[in-house]
């Protein structure tokens, strides 16, 4: 049994940041269990009990991921009292760029941040925590004082609709956070990040392995990728197995008792994971926070989504203690502990 010691113990190891406002956005369009059972042998029982999901979002025609990320980041926006023209930095992570040289910079222009550099960063489900991480650094550094870190991905468009192991599972969405420099709240405690490459077959999004003729004896590959491909068992004892480890050696490192976590926010893939890493430190069910329910698996917009809801429906208050871990494709996984200090 491993023996922590109390919270007050560890105010040397707060980073001088503060994490102030959030926002997300969803799109309109709502497929429901029922509904996906009219296309697939499923139904809402079938999923239900085995992913906790209920229904999820798709963006629509009239829609786009980066509509999205920047409705998301302007909530964001409005929530820290900022000014557009202060931001120093936007990270977008996404694996479902509308454009693969890059989307973020559009999101700057479209908020008018015109003093922001911005680019995106891919991770997957994890892909949030890394942002999150990596914007850490350049306010640490003194480099930079304002941070927009968005996660927001468009699954609908990789998924195999007619494949009833995966289409079940993702959704659309978007999730913003800011964060600042700051040397009087206390707020990033600590985090880590790892990553298994030789396990990264049980989840990617594959490059199709198909060559055209070019010229003469030469060919070239065509730009094009396979639906996603996952081995769900394989998935499942990874983040049950790796997520316990690396929130218990985050615990440990910086003498914090699970007891004094507020809130527990992980990556929203299936409430059995949720349930057994929760159990794993005794958190009560009712300081887990889950609402896969209404959105599926948003990969790496599932943190920032869940983090906005629970603080405007003012379950997260300034000051909560956050216990927060994101795993998925690469394989990759991580944890951070930070103090939300937003108000709304």
């Amino acid at each position: 049994m491993r023996s922590f010691f109390d919270l007050n113990s560890n105010s040397e190891f707060h980073l001088p940041i503060s994490f102030v406002g959030c926002g997300s956005a969803t799109p309109q369009t709502i497929i429901s269990n029922a509904e996906l059972g009219e296309r697939v042998d499923t139904s809402d029982e079938w999923i239900k009990s085995r992913t906790g999901i209920r229904q999820r979002r798709v963006i629509g025609a009239n829609e786009s991921l980066i509509d999205l990320a920047t409705h998301a980041a302007r909530n964001a926006l409005k929530m820290a009292k900022w000014d557009e023209k202060t931001i120093d930095l936007i990270i977008l992570a996404t694996s479902t760029p509308e454009d693969l040289f890059g989307s973020a910079p559009k999101i700057q222009s479209n908020l008018g941040a015109s003093n922001a550099a911005a680019f995106d960063l891919t991770a997957a489900c994890s892909g949030f925590l890394f942002a999150l991480v990596t914007a850490s650094q350049y306010l640490i550094s003194g480099s930079m004082k304002r941070i927009i870190v968005i996660g927001a991905d468009q699954l609908s468009k990789w998924v195999d609709w007619d494949d009833r192991s995966t289409c079940v599972l993702f959704g659309d969405g978007a999730g913003a956070l800011a964060i600042e420099a700051s040397h009087e709240n206390k707020g990033l405690i600590g985090y880590s990040l790892k990553s298994d490459g030789n396990r990264g077959g049980c989840l990617n999004l594959a490059h199709s392995n198909i060559f055209e003729d070019l010229v003469n004896e030469a060919s070239h590959q065509r730009g094009d990728y396979l639906p996603i491909r996952m081995e769900g068992k394989e998935v499942y004892k990874f983040a049950v197995k790796e997520v316990p480890i690396i929130l218990g050696e985050l615990l440990e490192k910086y003498n914090i008792h699970s007891g004094s976590i507020d809130w527990l926010l992980l990556h929203q893939a299936n409430q059995r994971i949720l349930d057994a890493v929760a159990a794993r430190f005794s958190i009560p069910s009712e300081k887990v926070l889950s609402n896969l329910e209404n959105y599926g698996n948003t990969s790496a917009a599932t943190i920032p989504l869940m983090l906005d809801e629970a603080v405007r429906d003012k379950r997260i208050k300034s000051g909560d203690l956050i216990a927060c871990s994101g795993f998925g494709a690469g394989l990759s996984w991580g944890a951070a502990l930070f103090y939300w200090h937003g108000s709304y």
